[in-house]
């Protein structure tokens, strides 16, 4: 099991808080809630180890397009890049992000 903390900078505001996902065979689960400190800080759980260059270039190309300030945690269970990214997204549609 290993854990990552990642920041990244942001210029818009969270609204709402959200939870997408399991954590299950291939999936994962997203919970993200507003903070004020105008970055994002993503705390990543997950138990497949050595991927953490990986998740740092996949959290850096989503984040630099949905610059929002939020806290996120994910906990991980073998997601692919591509999961990672649709959950991501889903947990800000859920959290109904306004501009």
């Amino acid at each position: 099991m290993e854990t990552y903390v990642f920041e990244f900078p942001a210029t818009k505001t969270l609204k709402q808080r959200a939870h997408v996902g399991v954590v299950g065979s291939g999936d994962l689960e997203v919970l993200i809630q507003p903070n004020n400190e105008g970055k994002v800080i993503v705390e990543v759980r997950t138990g497949t180890d050595g991927f953490g260059a990986v998740w740092k270039t996949v959290l850096e190309r989503f984040f630099k397009e949905n610059d929002t300030a939020m806290n996120v945690s994910i906990n991980d269970f073998g997601a692919t890049p591509g999961m990672v990214t649709f959950r991501l997204a889903q947990a800000l549609e859920v959290s109904k992000r306004y501009d």
